[in-house]
C-alpha cells in the first residue's frame, strides 16, 4: 500500500533540526523546539507503528519513480517498530538534555545536531534502498561524531577518534560491498535485489560479498572481534549523549544486519556457523570485561557489547522461534540501556563519580530514586516479570532445539554475568555506606532547582514505565516480536509491497 505518510517521521527531526538553527543563541527557546519536535515525532511514529499494523507493509516511492528505479521508503512491522522506540527514546533524551547538558554546548549546537542524528536513524530503518542505507548511516556517523566531540574535553576527544576511525573503516567496507552488488545485479533496491542476488549461479561471490556486509555491520554494531572502539568511546561524552549512543547507534547495525541477512543473503549453514560463534564470542568476551571495570560507564559499555550477542544468536540459529526471541530482546534494550545512562547521570550528579570504589550510600539519601534505579538496574538483569526476562526463554527454547550447546552456555553465562554485575552494582553504590573521602562532596543534585530535577527523572522514569509496560505486556509484545519474524522468514509480502506492479507483469 502506497502512503507517504511513511517520510514524515523523517522530515519532522530534519526540520526540527533546521528551525534549532535559526535560534542558536535562544538556550530557552532551543529546549522547547527540541521537546516540541521530539514530542511531535511520538506522535507521528505512533500513528505510523498503527497505520502499517492495521494496513500492512506500507510503501512510498520518492518523485514518483517507480521501483526499482527510484527511490523506495518501506514501512514493515520491523521498521516501524524501530522507528516508534527511536521517537521515545528522542523524547526522553531530549527531556534529559534541557537539564543535563551545559548552556554551552547547547549553543554550540547540540539540540540541532542531536535532531539531524534522529533524522538519520528513522532515515535508515525506513529506506528500502541500500545505497540510500549507507547515506543515512553517513547522516548518523557526522551527527554523532559532533555530539562526541562537543565541549572538547582530552576524554572526549581521544574516544571520538577511535569511534569515527572505526565507523569509517566500516563505512568504506559497506560501500565497496554496495559496489559489488550493484555490479552483479545492477540495482539497489533491496526488494529487487532480493529477487536477483537468488538467481545468481556464482554463490562463491555472492557469499563473500555477504561476508563484506557482515563485516561493515559488525564494526557498527560492535561484534566480536570488531568491539574495541565501544567501550573506549561511549564513555566519554555526557551523559545524555552516552544514553543515545548506548540506546540506538549499535541498534541500526544490528537492524541492517537483519534486514540484509532475511532480505537479500539467506544465511547457508557456513554462515549460520559464522553467526552462532560471533554470537558466542561476543557474549563472553563482553561478559569478562563488564566484570573487570569499577567504572558504571565502562561497565555499561561491555555490557552492551555482551548484549548484542543475544541479537546474533537470533540470526546463527535463523528459526522463527530465534528471531522472535532476538527481536523481542532488541525492543527490551533499547529502552533498557538508554536508561542505564541516564541513571548515571544522575548518580554522577549527586556523587561526582561514577567508579563503584567512590560511591555508596544513595540509597540513604535518596530511597524513592533508589527504587526507581532498580527498576531499570533489575529489568537489564531479566528479573522476572520484568521486560529482559521473556525473550531469553525463546532464545535459550531455539538454543535447546537447535542443539547448540556452545550457545546455551554462553547464553548462561551472560545472563549469569549481567545479573551479578547488577547485585555488585547495588551493593556498591546503593547499599553501602560512602567513603569519608568522598562524602565532604557537595552534591550538586541535591542543589539543583526543582524543575532541572524533575528534568532528570522523568524520563527515567518513564522509560522504566515501558521497561514495566514490556514485562507485564509481554504476550503482546512477543505477539508483534513473532510477526517480525514471520516477516523476515517469509519477505515474499515485502517483496511484492515494494515491486508489485513488476512482478504482475
Amino acid at each position: 500500500m502506497t502512503d507517504n505518510f511513511i517520510i514524515l517521521p523523517v522530515l519532522v527531526h530534519m526540520f526540527t533540526a533546521i528551525i534549532a538553527i535559526f535560534f542558536w543563541q535562544k538556550v530557552n527557546i532551543l529546549r522547547a523546539i527540541s521537546i516540541s519536535g521530539s514530542s511531535l515525532g511520538l506522535v507521528l511514529a505512533l500513528q505510523l507503528f498503527l497505520k502499517t499494523r492495521d494496513a500492512g507493509i506500507l510503501t512510498m516511492q520518492a518523485g514518483d519513480w517507480p521501483a526499482p528505479f527510484g527511490i523506495t521508503f518501506v514501512s514493515d512491522t520491523f521498521s516501524s517498530v524501530l522507528v516508534l522506540l527511536t521517537a521515545i527514546v528522542a523524547l526522553s533524551v531530549s527531556l534529559f538534555s534541557t537539564a543535563a547538558v551545559s548552556t554551552n554546548r547547547i549553543r554550540y549546537g547540540y539540540f540541532a545536531i542531536f535532531h539531524f542524528l534522529i533524522m538519520g536513524l528513522n532515515g535508515a530503518f525506513l529506506t528500502g534502498d541500500i545505497f540510500n542505507l549507507y547515506v543515512w548511516f553517513e547522516i548518523v556517523i557526522i551527527s554523532s561524531f559532533v555530539l562526541m566531540t562537543l565541549g572538547g574535553r582530552k576524554p572526549q576527544m581521544e574516544g571520538a577518534i577511535k569511534y569515527v576511525a572505526m565507523n569509517m573503516l566500516a563505512s568504506v567496507i559497506f560501500l565497496t560491498a554496495i559496489g559489488i552488488l550493484y555490479g552483479i545485479t545492477g540495482s539497489l533496491n533491496m526488494a529487487d535485489l532480493a529477487v536477483k542476488v537468488a538467481q545468481i549461479e556464482n554463490r562463491g561471490l555472492v557469499n563473500v560479498t555477504g561476508l563484506l556486509f557482515f563485516v561493515g555491520f559488525g564494526i557498527k554494531s560492535a561484534v566480536f572481534p570488531l568491539y574495541f572502539w565501544l567501550p573506549s568511546s561511549y564513555h566519554t561524552p555526557p551523559s545524555s549523549i552516552a544514553a543515545l549512543f548506548g540506546g540506538l547507534l549499535t541498534k541500526v547495525g544490528i537492524y541492517a544486519m537483519f534486514r540484509i541477512f532475511t532480505l537479500i543473503f539467506v544465511p547457508d549453514n557456513f554462515m549460520m556457523n559464522l553467526f552462532g560463534t560471533v554470537a558466542a564470542l561476543t557474549l563472553l568476551t563482553g561478559a569478562l570485561g563488564a566484570i573487570s571495570k569499577n567504572s558504571m560507564r565502562r561497565m555499561f559499555s561491555y555490557l552492551i557489547v555482551c548484549h548484542i550477542g543475544y541479537f546474533i544468536v537470533g540470526l546463527g540459529l535463523f528459526t522463527q522461534i530465534a528471531i522472535a526471541g532476538a527481536i523481542f530482546y532488541l525492543i527490551h534494550d533499547i529502552i533498557v540501556k538508554t536508561n542505564l545512562f541516564l541513571v548515571s547521570g544522575i548518580i554522577y550528579k549527586a556523587r561526582g563519580s561514577t567508579d563503584l570504589r567512590r560511591l555508596g550510600g544513595f540509597y540513604k539519601d535518596y530511597p524513592r530514586l533508589s527504587i526507581l534505579f532498580a527498576i531499570v538496574l533489575f529489568s537489564l538483569a531479566g528479573i522476572p516479570p520484568l521486560s529482559g526476562f521473556w525473550p531469553k526463554i525463546n532464545l535459550f527454547q531455539a538454543a535447546l532445539t537447535g542443539n547448540s550447546l556452545i550457545l546455551i552456555l554462553t547464553l548462561i553465562f551472560a545472563s549469569f554475568i549481567t545479573l551479578f554485575l547488577i547485585a555488585r552494582i547495588w551493593l556498591e553504590v546503593f547499599w553501602k555506606n560512602l567513603p569519608k573521602g568522598d562524602a565532604e562532596k557537595n552534591d550538586e543534585f541535591e542543589t539543583l532547582p526543582e524543575g532541572k530535577k524533575f528534568m532528570l527523572v522523568l524520563p527515567v522514569a518513564g522509560l522504566a514505565a515501558v521497561s514495566v509496560c514490556i514485562g507485564f505486556g509481554a504476550e503482546y509484545v512477543m505477539e508483534v516480536s513473532q510477526k517480525i519474524a514471520a516477516e523476515m522468514i517469509d519477505t515474499q509480502p515485502y517483496i511484492h509491497a515494494v515491486l508489485g506492479n513488476i512482478l504482475s507483469k
